[in-house]
């Protein structure tokens, strides 16, 4: 199948997560459901997340939350593939930044979907969004090797 319609990522992925699929994530066509794709990617974020956390995640401490999310589906995923959610920081603003993730087939590099998804730092006390701290700004940019 033809992946010209992907846009070739301007960076390396640096964080891979292995994902298992259940019986239950296939649809009537015998494809991987659409509404996975998202689960899928909350546990990509998640682990791209907890890497730079010492310990349990803590939601007192890190409060970033979604505030968008956009997903295009490339190909269709099937239950016996082996897949990954590919997850990387896009770009960073004062209070939020854009994550990249891509879901594809571990053995062909195949993309099935690619979520752009807008995620705001938020103070846990107030919900407002805060500034996202130069330390994590910091530990971003060592871990993507790329300034932001």
């Amino acid at each position: 199948m033809s992946q010209s319609r992907v846009p070739k990522a301007p960076f390396e992925f640096r964080h891979r997560q292995p994902v298992q699929l259940r019986f239950n994530d296939i649809d009537m066509l015998g494809h991987l459901n659409n509404s996975v794709y998202i689960q899928l990617m909350d546990l990509g974020k998640a682990n791209y997340f907890h890497q730079f956390i010492d310990g349990r995640l803590d939601h007192d401490k890190l409060a970033i939350v979604v505030a968008n999310i956009n997903c295009d589906f490339h190909a269709p995923a099937y239950l016996e593939e082996r897949l990954e959610v590919l997850t990387a920081v896009e770009s960073m603003s004062e209070k939020s930044l854009r994550l990249e993730q891509r879901v594809i087939n571990a053995d062909s590099g195949e993309v099935k979907c690619r979520a752009i998804t807008t995620m705001v730092n938020i103070d846990v006390n107030t919900g407002r969004a805060v500034d996202i701290t130069p330390e994590w700004r910091q530990t971003i940019s060592d871990f993507e090797q790329r300034p932001f």
